[in-house]
């Protein structure tokens, strides 16, 4: 395909903001028109899935606050339908018969051999599936809301959020903070700015603990890079530079608009906010646990306004703070990527640069041709680079 770059300025409709997220041995990209995945096979070849996205007006995509809850449950939805393109072309590639062996494709490389196999892969895809989704909470905030596509509903996709951010963002930490001061004897009201600062630790303890682990399990290790692949490719797309490896691999694996970010400026947020708001809080009666189930079920409803508010956030950090002083507002969101990101290789750089040829691709044709979410497949990156077109008009 021909290179397709543009110097002018990002978010035009020359340049629109592209997003992306790391999934199962592959990179989803998101445009305001376009919506890709591309995954490495077994045998080397790269299978895409692409399909325009239609947008559909709504007043929620303009309205501050409004816009990030709508931005958040579209990225949740599209990444929900990546995560589970990307789980049945590798299961695809494994014995049907649910016994360990080679996988499938004659030209499998080493590395398959860290894969899961057999019956296992469903189980190991469900944990990888949960690790990426707590690691990409929203894809790029940049990336308007869209329509429904051809894509299907992704019902899970929220499902799974609002566990994740009830459990490890609310119940957890309050739960050790609890543990805590009663251990100590401290004593503290649940509706105190001291028990909500000392909840607010656990919640960066909580968060950074769980990331640190699954970044040692060998499948989330392989994702994370792909997560860093995916970063390097936009930094190069927004850098107006050549969509090769060669200029990918110089670029940093840290980008302002990650969602990775996104769930730390949410539990920042939330520190702050119930550490202001708590003791304004009227004062429970009864027994202590009785006060902690009712401030957390006074919590749960506040979930969306705090990823309003941080959506809010992380966008006027990713367009007024990347230099200077105020780019110190970036540092605590650059510190958790350094966890979620890992230094890919040559490989991995090729699967997100495809899913970005793909994404481009539909920018400049429009969403009028092929408007089918068929598969397309190519022996090798190179084949997607000297191919006149990714589909045929």
């Amino acid at each position: 395909m021909p290179e397709s770059t543009s110097g002018a300025p990002m978010g035009s409709p020359d340049k629109p903001y592209i997003g992306g997220q790391a999934v199962i041995e592959g990179v989803m990209m998101r445009s305001p028109a376009s919506f890709a995945v591309a995954v490495r096979r077994a045998d080397g070849s790269i299978d895409i899935r692409e399909r325009p996205v239609t947008k559909r007006a709504s007043a929620a995509a303009k309205i501050p606050l409004l816009r990030g809850v709508a931005t958040l449950v579209e990225s949740l939805r599209l990444g929900s339908e990546a995560l589970r393109f990307s789980a049945e072309r590798m299961e695809a590639d494994w014995p049907a018969d649910g016994e360990a062996g080679e996988p499938a494709g004659a030209g499998a490389d080493a590395k398959a051999e860290s894969k899961p196999k057999g019956k296992g892969a469903g189980v190991t895809n469900a944990l990888k599936a949960f690790g990426v989704t707590l690691a990409n909470l929203a894809t790029r905030a940049d990336a308007e809301p869209s329509g429904d596509g051809d894509g299907g509903r992704a019902p899970n996709g929220m499902a799974i959020l609002t566990i994740v951010m009830v459990v490890f963002l609310i119940a957890l930490p309050q739960l050790l903070a609890w543990g805590t001061a009663s251990l100590f004897r401290w004593n503290l009201a649940v509706e105190s700015a001291r028990f909500q600062l000392l909840t607010g630790t656990f919640k960066l303890l909580v968060v950074v603990g769980y990331l640190s682990a699954i970044r040692r399990v060998a499948e989330i290790r392989r994702v994370f890079q792909y997560h860093g692949a995916e970063h390097k490719t936009i930094t190069t797309y927004e850098a107006a530079e050549p969509l090769d490896v060669a200029h990918a691999r110089a670029k940093t694996t840290l980008h302002p608009r990650c969602g990775t970010t996104f769930l730390v400026m949410t539990v920042l947020v939330s520190i702050a906010v119930w550490t202001a708001l708590g003791p304004l809080m009227p004062k429970f009666v009864g027994p202590a646990w009785q006060k902690q189930i009712v401030f957390f079920l006074i919590k749960l409803p506040f979930l969306p306004v705090l990823a309003a508010i941080t959506f809010e956030i992380q966008r006027f950090t990713a367009r007024y703070c990347l230099t200077g002083p105020l780019r110190a507002l970036l540092w605590p969101g650059f510190l958790i990527q350094k966890i979620t990101t890992i230094e890919p290789d040559d490989e991995q750089l090729e699967i997100a640069l495809a899913s970005m040829r793909a994404t481009l691709w539909r920018e400049k044709v429009g969403t009028e041709v092929a408007t089918d979410a068929g598969i397309v497949s190519f022996e090798s990156y190179q084949a997607l680079v000297d191919a006149p077109a990714l589909r045929a008009s």
